[in-house]
């Protein structure tokens, strides 16, 4: 029986479908790892009958994941998985053209964002498709009567693969998930090169600061943090790296940039950028110590990464220059410069990862969904890695796509890296 009602999307303007479906054919022709695994689902069928909720980045990228589930046999309801990351045109388009029903609307406020993730969970999907956990915690705390009829879901980002874990560790974990971050074809080049490109991107498009010259402190040196810390220091800033993990503290000393922590960093730096996953690694004290016209982001999932509570209570004025940008003025005169309420800059202030880094990823939560609902029932409730022999066909299906050739062992390396007898 179908339960999802393709006419109860609510977006913002159903006339910017046009405009959305031109931008999401313009992003298919960059993902062509995405396009072969569409025209094999749409021939194999291995989501027939499955419904999937999907709680997502509502973006070209993510449409051409939705049209390959769809191709695929799945019927679905989208959701954005943030407030400000939604692109109307393409949330438009894919409910009028592409009969997905989805409901998101960029600038959503918090209300109205749980309230679409509720209109997707009403859906009764069989299975999660998750970008930071919200759909499943929703489903686990207000919905435990839907359980019995899950397979399991799929998580897209690092945020959400730590409250998965946690969820494990507290044994609340309500079905078997994917960690699609995990993959290697997901976060050495999503996270490295896709959020490295983006964030520098949303930095610019907001304030249109020149970057050379001027002090950037990266906060955190996950794959995240090493892509803005390199595209940064590309474009002429000196990088200053803060980190809490003595390894990753050492491999950005080793990679180059000066190493301190946010007490010693906020004195000096001219651009913050958190990528850390972590809670108010920007503190009030910290907000204190910068400089004048300092200016403040965030690229990790949420913007609790900054505490801006605590930066509203210190601000004695408040100024909107720019429409991504919030000037709070301390009581010692200076200004500190907010960008997109702290959200995912790259997301905020402009289109997010690039289409051909989003291939990759987007091609293992496809293959990930289908190896779900063919192999659920040997699962337990736990957070599984993507299984090696797809992120391996991601990576041989791209550098194809790419045209780009690599060697094959011959029968006697293969015997000689399998052996332990043969030495000097």
């Amino acid at each position: 029986m179908q339960l999802i009602d393709k006419q109860l999307g609510d977006v913002k303007d159903r006339s910017l479908a046009d405009a959305g479906r031109s931008r999401i054919e313009w992003a298919a022709t960059f993902m062509p790892v995405l396009a072969q695994i569409r025209d094999r689902f749409a021939d194999q069928k291995p989501l027939a009958g499955v419904r999937i909720g999907a709680c997502l980045h509502v973006t070209t990228e993510t449409a051409n994941l939705m049209l390959a589930l769809q191709a695929g046999g799945a019927e679905i309801a989208l959701c954005a998985s943030n407030p400000l990351s939604t692109q109307d045109d393409v949330a438009a388009a894919l409910s009028e053209h592409y009969e997905i029903a989805t409901h998101a609307i960029k600038g959503e406020d918090n209300a109205t964002y749980y309230k679409h993730i509720e209109s997707v969970i009403a859906s009764k999907p069989h299975m999660t498709m998750d970008d930071g956990c919200d759909l499943v915690t929703t489903i686990y705390t207000k919905h435990n009567h839907l359980l019995a009829d899950m397979i399991g879901g799929c998580e897209e980002t690092t945020t959400g693969v730590i409250r998965l874990h946690a969820m494990e560790k507290d044994g609340v974990l309500p079905f078997p998930v994917i960690a699609v971050n995990d993959a290697l074809t997901k976060h050495m080049f999503d996270n490295r090169y896709g959020t490295g490109q983006s964030t520098i991107d949303g930095i610019i498009r907001a304030t249109n600061v020149l970057l050379a010259g001027h002090v950037v402190v990266v906060v955190g040196y996950g794959w995240c943090g090493r892509g803005v810390a390199s595209r940064a220091k590309g474009l002429g800033a000196h990088v200053i790296v803060t980190e809490i993990e003595p390894r990753k503290a050492l491999e950005a000393a080793m990679d180059g940039f000066q190493v301190m922590p946010i007490a010693e960093a906020a004195k000096v730096g001219d651009v913050f950028v958190t990528l850390t996953g972590n809670y108010h690694v920007i503190a009030g004290e910290h907000f204190k110590a910068m400089k004048d016209g300092a200016i403040v982001c965030n690229s990790g999932h949420f913007n609790d990464e900054l505490d801006l509570d605590a930066l509203e209570s210190l601000a004695t004025a408040k100024a909107k220059p720019r429409e991504f940008v919030e000037a709070y003025r301390l009581p010692s005169g200076r200004t500190v410069r907010v960008l997109a309420d702290g959200r995912l800059i790259n997301l905020a202030a402009a289109e997010g990862h690039p289409p051909a880094v989003m291939d990759m990823s987007f091609a293992n939560q496809a293959l990930a969904a289908a190896h779900l609902a063919l192999s659920y029932k040997s699962l337990e409730k736990k957070v599984y890695s993507v299984p090696d022999e797809i992120d391996s066909e991601v990576a041989q299906l791209k550098l194809a796509a790419m045209k780009i050739a690599i060697d094959t062992p011959t029968a006697e390396q293969v015997k000689y890296m399998a052996s332990w007898s043969e030495g000097t």
